[in-house]
């Protein structure tokens, strides 16, 4: 189903025109509960991954035996979803409730040691075809995203990521079936199958980026705005250049990258040359400080629990992660920033 984000509430370079040479394009995926297949562009579903070619796997040294198995996370979302579906005043019954308690068990795996090898599982995967802005190198046509459910890599603390990039029309005979880690860190790593609904869209730089005395003015502006609500009574319509003018929520391809956590730094490749954000990889589609951004299609899911957190994935503390890949070559690796 198409996705559309509406219109900004205001129109940010009649306001401050130098702001049009802070902006650019970016692609929201929009994930939404689904079925995809192999051929498909999805987050969370199957991949189109060779069968002649090894599942790829974490050996980074961690603790890896204590955790929640991938399949009770999936049953446990599924009795919630239907208990809620079927009974939206009371949810889960006293059978559902039972059950939920066993799914959510943490269970030990016996003579697991740090360097055991961990089966990745499947985070997300991109046909350029489906995702403009996605830029893939020569000869491919396919982005690949795995992780390890463990956030033990890093520092900050985060999943251990690969991407593989390929070319679809090389795969052949297509893997069927792929292996699973035996239990994971956080259920918030076990993503729910969803297809995506591409959209590109403008976004403008994050505001600590831009110079002094813009920032001073937007500031100014956003004060001004705020005590004309306050005077009309229409408090919840304030406008933000951060909230509501600069930055998509939720996962997109490209774009500006949001540094709420960190705040801006710069980062460079190996080799020297510029990153650029290849993959946001968001915990929620949108929340109460960025509903301005909520599709048109889903403006009557805007009070619906767990609507905007569609693939269920959690990353640091409800953030998001951002995917940096070199501007100049993207087989040289990747760096990632925890907002």
């Amino acid at each position: 189903m198409t996705r559309t984000t509406p219109p900004r509430p205001v129109d940010v370079e009649a306001q401050f025109p130098e702001l049009a040479g802070h902006r650019t394009m970016c692609t929201r995926l929009h994930p939404r509960p689904g079925t995809p297949k192999p051929t498909d562009s999805s987050i969370g579903g199957p991949l189109l991954w060779p069968a002649h070619e090894p599942w790829p796997i974490c050996q980074e040294p961690h603790v890896r035996d204590k955790g929640r198995r991938v399949d009770d996370v999936h049953q446990e979302r599924s009795i919630l979803h239907e208990a809620w579906r079927r009974h939206p005043e009371t949810g889960p019954s006293t059978e559902d409730l039972a059950a939920l308690s066993s799914l959510r068990q943490e269970y030990r795996v016996p003579g697991m040691e740090e360097t055991d090898q961990t089966p990745l599982l499947p985070l997300a995967q991109l046909f350029a075809k489906d995702v403009p802005g996605l830029m893939p190198p020569d000869g491919c046509d396919l982005l690949q995203v795995l992780w390890c459910p463990f956030d033990a890599h890093g520092t900050p603390r985060t999943p251990g990521i690969q991407l593989r990039w390929r070319d679809s029309g090389e795969c052949g005979e297509v893997l069927e079936t792929y292996p699973v880690p035996e239990v994971v860190g956080s259920e918030g790593y076990v993503p729910e199958p969803c297809t995506v609904a591409p959209e590109r869209v403008t976004e403008h730089e994050y505001q600590e980026l831009l110079s002094e005395n813009l920032q001073y003015r937007i500031e100014q502006w956003e004060e001004e705005r705020e005590e004309e609500a306050e005077e009309s009574g229409d408090e919840d319509d304030v406008v933000t250049y951060h909230h509501d003018l600069s930055i998509a929520p939720g996962w997109k391809v490209g774009g500006h990258a949001s540094w709420g956590v960190t705040g801006p730094f710069e980062d460079v490749c190996s080799c020297g040359a510029p990153v650029r954000l290849l993959l946001t990889i968001a915990s929620y589609e949108w929340d109460g400080g960025t509903r301005s951004w909520v599709p048109l299609e889903d403006r009557d899911l805007i009070a619906v629990a767990d609507a905007n957190i569609p693939t269920r994935v959690t990353v640091g503390r409800g953030g998001s992660l951002n995917v940096f890949v070199c501007a100049a070559d993207v087989s040289h690796g990747h760096k990632l920033s925890l907002q």
